[in-house]
Parts: C-alpha cells; structure tokens; sequence
C-alpha cells in the first residue's frame, strides 16, 4: 500500500491547483518535512484541512511531483493507469491508423494526465521513459495497465533520473514481450528510420519534429544546400536529400553521428556522395564555413538547451542570439534558417525577439515563413504551457 501524506499548499497557491495546474512546486507546499520517500501519495490540503487534490512525490528538474486526480477516494492502482492509457490511444487513433507513419508518442506526461512519464511507440513496441524516481515507485501498476490496455511486441524502458545506486539488477531497457532487433525501422511520413531500444539513452530520432522534418522535406529542400547543425544521427538531412537537396552537410561533436547519420542515408537508399557528415565542434565549423565562403541555402539549427562540451557551456537562453549570428552569416541571401530549440525555460515571444536581436546585430532583414510547436500526439496541457517546449521558426533571410 502506498504511504498517502496529508501536506498543506499555501494559501496563494490553491486557486492555481484547483484551476488545473498539475506540477507540485516546492514554494507550494508549507510542510515537505512530512515527506521522505519518493513515490509517496500526497493529499493536498488547505490551512483547515480541507481537501483539494491528490498528487505524487517526485523530484524532476525543479519539480516535486505531479497532480494525479482531483477525487480523494480514487485509488491510485492498475485501474487508475489503464484508464489514463485508454484516454490517450483513443486520442490518437488515426496515428494507429497511418502506415506511413509507425513511430509516435502515445502517452505525454502531464498532457495525458499523469505527469513524469511518456510511452511512444515505435512499429508494435512500446517505449516507457520515467523522468523521475518518484513515478518509477508505480512502474508495476504502469506495466500491467500498459499490458490490458494494447497489444504489444514488446515493451522497453528509459530511466531519466538519477536511481543512486537501485535498480543495479536491471541489466538493460527490456521489460517484457519478445525483443526487438537492432535496429528496427519505423516509418515516419513514409522515410525510413532505424530505432534502437536498448542502446543507451536516446532511440536514434526525436518524434517531436515530425512536422518539422516533413515540411523540409515537401517545401524547402528541391535543388538547396543544405546545413544540419547538432545533427544527432542526421533526420533534417535525410528529409532534406528525399526532398531533392543538391547536397547535405551534417555537423555534429559526437563521434556515433559519423556511423548513425551513414546508417540513415543507407536505410532510405540515400546516395551517399552528395551527403557529407562530419564530427567536429558547430561552432568551429561555423568559422571554417565563413573563412571558406560557404554559404547554404538551407540552415537548421536545433541545438540542445543545455550542452557541455570542453571548451565550452552552451545554453539556449543566454547563447542562442549568438548562434543564429553565426547561422545568418553562412545563409544565401533569400536562404532558409530553420531555428529550433527545446528549451522550456523561454516562450515563442522571447524566442522571436532572439531572432530579432540577431539579425538586427548584424542590421540584417528577414521574414517568417512559419512557426511550429508540438505535434498533434505530443499533447499538452492548457493548463500548463511551459509543457509546450518546442519553437521552430523557418526564417527568411532578406538582407
């Protein structure tokens, strides 16, 4: 039986939790002494005791775990669980329905209900990614409604917390079914994609791009160069070439994108001599391209939010203004940046005022051609739009 803790929410904070806001804040809550074990259930109360929601113990980023249900006597169990799945895949029933398309999301964390927690699924396996210790505490509850709820090949897991030392005896991300191969290809807008399940901490594509990377694919690539900075395991350049790019550049520090990003071409039948992949640090070939008068049709810059490399700390915040300084710099004239991050920290406002600042630092001119934000299958809460992480703007450059 799972320990149920009464806490107190401070009084400025109960219309936001009755309104809907589903992330437990550590300011919120007047007595988290009362509190020691992750995974824990929290009635909320207010100064007289009075009940407000049920919630659940985790540390994730700066949150403290995640409202679960506004009804007191409901038991957080296998019932509770499947119900949430249910709600979910019905959601998304013409993603089941689409055979050019075999990857997806199908639970969201907090867009879903359950906060600290995704399933995407990828050709008939299900992928369940626990973002802290708190949520894993219900992992055999999730599994089995994960079971009752669909029919499965097999279903994998990531740990995206910091288990201190438990959970040695999980030898690696299989959970149960039959195991994939490795890799296994999914479709996606009818491309190819080769997935792996158990191979450290990331598959080898990030879903929420899919509306990105088709739109490349059916607007922008015919006849451009292409640039692909971070470019992980080369999916913007695999849209680009199916699209009719002249050329692709993929530019990533890590040494895996140089086999990962060939894998991709070759899973597509992408020739690979108009495809150029190479290992070094963004910001030095930013320098190398400008030094060499390269300029790109095509730009995409999809860092991460937070990266640490040896000679340098990039964050999206603070560093993104420079990094479109650079990009603008290697774009033809009438060329396309395709800026993107995943920060959650900024809106699209501020992140539309980066562009502004950057092209206006270099007393450059541009125009959008539009803006993207999740997809349809990443589900958000309107209660809790710092859920919304993604912005991607196709910029212009005029001047």
């Amino acid at each position: 039986m799972t320990q149920e803790i009464k806490v107190t929410v401070k009084s400025e904070f109960i219309k936001k939790y009755k309104d809907g806001y589903p992330l437990i804040t550590k300011e919120s809550i007047q007595n988290w002494d009362k509190i020691t074990d992750e995974g824990s259930l929290l009635n909320l109360c207010d100064e007289k005791g009075g009940f407000i929601l049920k919630a659940y113990y985790g540390k994730q980023n700066k949150g403290y775990g995640w409202v679960l249900t506004p009804n007191k006597n409901e038991k957080i169990d296998s019932t509770f669980f499947a119900k949430k799945f249910q709600s979910a895949i019905n959601y998304r029933e013409d993603f089941y329905d689409d055979t050019t398309t075999t990857a997806f999301r199908v639970f969201n964390g907090e867009g879903d209900g359950i906060g600290g927690v995704t399933i995407d699924y990828f050709d008939g396996y299900y992928l369940l990614t626990w973002y802290s210790l708190g949520i894993y505490e219900f992992k055999s509850d999730i599994i089995e409604a994960l079971q009752k709820t669909v029919t499965y090949r097999g279903i994998y897991q990531k740990k995206r917390f910091d288990s201190k030392g438990k959970y040695l005896d999980e030898k690696d991300d299989f959970i149960c079914g039959e195991r994939a191969d490795a890799p296994i290809l999914v479709k996606e807008n009818g491309a190819n994609f080769a997935i792996y399940l158990d191979d450290g901490a990331m598959v080898g594509v990030f879903l929420d791009q899919r509306d990105v990377r088709k739109t490349i694919r059916d607007r922008y690539a015919k006849g451009k160069t292409v640039l692909n900075t971070f470019s992980y395991t080369g999916a913007f350049s695999i849209f680009a070439a199916l699209g009719g790019s002249i050329k692709t550049t993929s530019v990533d520090l890590a040494k895996r994108s140089l086999p990962k990003t060939t894998e991709q071409f070759e899973v597509n039948n992408i020739d690979l001599i108009n495809q150029e992949i190479i290992v070094e640090d963004v910001f030095n070939y930013f320098k190398y391209a400008v030094k060499k008068n390269l300029l790109y049709d095509l730009v995409v810059l999809d860092p991460p939010s937070f990266a640490r490399s040896k000679k340098r700390v990039f964050s999206a915040f603070k560093d993104y203004v420079n990094l479109l300084k650079e990009a603008i710099q290697i774009t033809k004239k009438g060329g396309i940046i395709v800026a993107s991050t995943n920060a959650a920290n900024f809106s699209m406002m501020i992140f539309s005022d980066f562009i502004a600042k950057a092209f206006k630092e270099l007393k450059g001119k541009y125009e959008v051609q539009e803006r993207f934000s999740l997809p349809k299958d990443f589900r958000v809460s309107d209660k809790f739009k710092e859920g919304n992480y993604l912005k991607v703007v196709f910029i212009k450059k005029l001047k």
